[in-house]
């Protein structure tokens, strides 16, 4: 369904430590920077995540009740994404990783947000 997610930063060097090692854990290669264009972008087959100097010029600033979810492969994974967020300035947030009973399915979740301010999930879907 989603191409691409941009989320605002006010320092790119910051991000890509932050963005290189969390995404990294999903297998994701190292951001490809575009100094002319103040971006980083990371790829992946399932589409493409970037960070971006807000083209206004004004300063970055989070979403109020946005979330970027990224898919984890378990909920290991899901462990290792956001311990490498908070090892490089991320702060968790909302409940510890875990288990969400929804009902009908269950989903693992972890919550952190990015030196930014920007709110990131990791999302494993049980079985």
């Amino acid at each position: 369904m989603f191409s691409h997610v941009f989320v605002g930063t006010d320092d790119l060097d910051t991000s890509k430590a932050f963005y290189d090692s969390l995404l990294g854990t999903l297998g994701v290669a190292p951001g490809m920077v575009d100094a002319e264009k103040n971006r980083i972008i990371w790829a992946s087959p399932t589409g493409l995540f970037a960070v971006t100097k807000p083209i206004n010029g004004e300063p970055a600033c989070h979403a109020n009740g946005g979330t970027v979810g990224f898919a984890a492969a378990s909920p290991e994974q899901a462990d290792a994404w956001h311990a490498a967020g908070v090892a490089h300035g991320g702060t968790a947030c909302e409940d510890p990783p875990g288990v969400r009973d929804m009902g009908a399915f269950k989903l693992y979740l972890a919550y952190l947000r990015d030196p930014d301010g920007n709110k990131l999930c990791a999302m494993y879907r049980m079985p």
